[in-house]
């Protein structure tokens, strides 16, 4: 599991910035598919390397850093709108 578990969160990260691409020039749906299935992917491997947090110890720091920058951006994005 540990030699794919890199491929899954690549395939996940690139399926995010895929549904980017397709929600501006295909259409808003399609683009919103690829993201949950992006978003899918990563949260799994963020879920496996948690539960073994010895052996990820390192890159589970990592996407802790990662989720606290995303929701300062999204409190960031709502207070703007206010």
């Amino acid at each position: 599991m540990k030699k794919y578990l890199k491929n899954i969160e690549m395939a996940g990260i690139a399926m995010l910035f895929l549904s980017t691409v397709l929600g501006h020039l295909v259409r808003m749906d399609i683009g919103g598919i690829c993201a949950g299935i992006g978003l899918l992917l990563w949260v799994f491997t963020v879920v496996v390397k948690a539960l073994n947090w010895n052996e990820y110890r390192r890159d589970n720091i990592v996407n802790i850093c990662i989720m606290l920058g995303a929701i300062i951006a999204i409190f960031y994005t709502l207070i703007r709108l206010r």
